[in-house]
């Protein structure tokens, strides 16, 4: 049968990314208390296109896909990218999975227990005779107090929810927690799937005494992420959710970590 996507481009010009999008597929990830769960991602496949093609075979990306184990790890992430970047005779080929996260969260007085989700982003890069370069992306809600708001009020203090988005790129194996922590710890207060009015009280109280504008959140983040060996480079946002403006406030920190080697 005729291969219409070799013939030549009528205008010969090189395409940076052709692909597909979201594809559903079951996924397995590593979970600090139980080893694995399973979940569902939403998956972008691509390769560049040189000038003389005037097509890709989409068809492949699937096929790629297929014969994939969906366990998403470094070893099986890199082997998709080689199918990929080989099946497509390509120089270079990205993946993008995207899926949730689940906790189980315990209420801070009570002790209540529910499942809180993470929105998660890991995307891949391969480029011909390169390794793999893989960036971890998670995005966590937390509580902030305003600082200004507190001080000049008599009583009370605006709060709000915000995001903590942090990405990073790892010389190493890390828990994907880690990072939903540094996140958390770095806020007024986390955010509970579930809580009774003992933990309302706890919860308002405690992030009450510990008032943060966006810039502290983010200091704190970065702060942490500069710490963590296995962190060769990370960009964290905060973005707040003003409960008091028609605006959000954000603030972010993007930083390469250089470490001596002891």
């Amino acid at each position: 049968m005729q291969d219409m996507q070799s013939q030549q481009a009528e205008i010969p010009m090189p395409i940076d990314r052709v692909g597909v999008r979201c594809i559903r597929i079951p996924l397995t990830i590593s979970d600090r208390a139980s080893g694995s769960q399973h979940t569902v991602a939403e998956v972008s496949l691509d390769v560049d296109l040189p000038a003389h093609f005037k097509g890709t075979h989409m068809s492949r990306f699937l096929e790629a896909l297929e014969g994939w184990q969906e366990d998403l790890g470094y070893h099986n992430l890199k082997n998709l990218l080689e199918n990929v970047r080989e099946r497509l005779c390509a120089q270079r080929a990205h993946a993008v999975f995207q899926f949730p996260f689940f906790m189980r969260k315990k209420a801070p007085a009570t002790g209540a227990e529910g499942v809180q989700g993470y929105d998660c982003t890991l995307k891949g890069t391969l480029e011909a005779t390169k390794k793999p370069h893989l960036e971890l992306q998670v995005v966590v809600p937390v509580m902030t107090v305003c600082p200004c708001s507190k001080a000049i009020s008599r009583e009370g203090a605006h709060s709000q929810r915000a995001d903590v988005r942090i990405a990073v790129t790892l010389k190493g194996f890390s828990w994907l927690e880690e990072f939903i922590e540094i996140a958390e710890q770095a806020a007024s207060s986390p955010t509970y799937p579930l809580i009774k009015r003992q933990d309302e009280k706890f919860v308002t109280e405690s992030a009450f005494a510990n008032p943060m504008f966006v810039e502290d959140v983010v200091r704190s983040a970065a702060q942490q992420l500069e710490a963590h060996p296995q962190v060769q480079w990370f960009r964290v946002e905060v973005e707040s959710y003003e409960s008091i403006h028609a605006h959000n406030a954000f603030a972010l920190i993007e930083r390469h970590c250089e470490r001596k080697e002891a």
